[in-house]
């Protein structure tokens, strides 16, 4: 079975509010084409592992978002080839990569213990990668295979060494009802949130240097919702903050709680990702220069992946895959044939040459 062949089995498996159909698959595939040991955990992560020493990962996620309407036939997804690339949900983020991954963990002859992982719920939190690690998964190292394609430059598949996450806040302002005939006889929750706002807008976000380039994180204001009718001063204004952070650093957004009536929580923290170890991510980088005619590079990526919770837990990661930016969650998302056939590539000679 080909690269193309299993992602085309594993994209048209709906699988963006329930993803046990193409855990099955995908569980039942390894059975039969591997005499690896197997594992389908509680969350419905489906793992692998072959080989012995030291652990090389190979990640993924089988769970994507919810289809565009011209993605569907009914309840099953539309596949569409053409001009070297496959149409359709999933294909770039990133069951592609998955099948990908597969099939080197299947063909490679490991330089230590290789480990396959398909997670589940990586769209809506790292479910899958935060449960497994919960229950004692981690390797020494793990390529994550999230997009790095044509981040340096047209068809060229780099190795991201960093990418930022997200933390996402709530401000809730609390005030004091009244007529708005008589606006002095209430505390105006929307004011105090207003404050609150031009707080947010007088922090720096920070910003690191990584494999030479500048990742900076951002801060933005995303939402607001106050008041109850036109004549009453409102008693209570929430504020969502969008926050992208950077490796070792947060912005001091706890900082607007100092305020009289106004309260500030975490309702999402997924985050960043920086590799801890140099050797480990140039020989990724010597696999992908091997895999490709084009010269890759060491770089970083703008949004958060389940490398993030593993470097968390100590696993040294980078990222590496066929995904495009721009391509993930679109109407259109669709991948690169020959980039996956890439991705195959640099997978198994990782696995064949790492740890050294």
């Amino acid at each position: 079975m080909s690269v193309l062949e299993l992602t085309r089995e594993l994209v048209a498996i709906p699988s963006h509010d329930d993803e046990t159909a193409a855990g099955d698959r995908l569980e039942g595939w390894l059975r039969a084409e591997t005499d690896a040991d197997v594992d389908r955990d509680g969350a419905g992560n489906v793992i692998a592992r072959k080989g012995e020493g030291e652990s090389l990962a190979l990640v993924g996620h089988h769970d994507v978002v919810a289809p565009d309407e011209g993605q569907l036939d009914g309840r099953e997804y539309l596949l569409e080839e053409r001009e070297g690339r496959l149409y359709g949900r999933g294909t770039a983020d990133m069951k592609g990569a998955v099948a990908a991954a597969a099939l080197a963990f299947r063909d490679a002859e490991p330089a230590g213990e290789l480990v396959f992982a398909s997670f589940v719920g990586e769209e809506v939190g790292g479910v899958g990668a935060r449960h497994a690690i919960d229950a004692g998964f981690a390797p020494e190292y793990a390529v994550v295979g999230e997009g790095s394609t044509n981040y340096s430059g047209p068809d060229v598949t780099d190795v991201v060494v960093a990418h930022k996450g997200r933390r996402g806040s709530t401000i809730t302002a609390s005030g004091v009802a009244a007529h708005a005939s008589e606006p002095e006889a209430g505390e105006n929750a929307i004011y105090r949130a207003a404050d609150a706002v031009d707080a947010v807008r007088g922090i720096d976000a920070p910003a690191v240097e990584v494999a030479g380039e500048r990742l900076e994180g951002s801060l933005a204001v995303t939402e607001i919702e106050g008041g109850t009718a036109m004549n009453v001063i409102p008693e209570r204004c929430t504020i969502t903050v969008d926050e992208r952070t950077v490796p070792g650093e947060r912005a001091p957004l706890e900082r607007v709680a100092d305020a009289d009536g106004v309260a500030w929580t975490v309702t999402q923290d997924l985050p960043p990702m920086e590799c801890a170890d140099d050797a480990f991510a140039d020989a990724v980088l010597s696999a992908a220069a091997a895999g490709q005619d084009s010269s890759p590079t060491l770089t970083t990526k703008p949004h958060a992946t389940d490398a993030g919770w593993l470097a968390g837990a100590g696993t040294a990661c980078v990222v590496c895959g066929p995904a495009e930016p721009g391509e993930a969650h679109t109407a259109d998302e669709s991948v690169s044939i020959e980039v996956l056939e890439r991705c195959y590539r640099i997978y198994r000679t990782v696995a064949e040459t790492w740890p050294a």
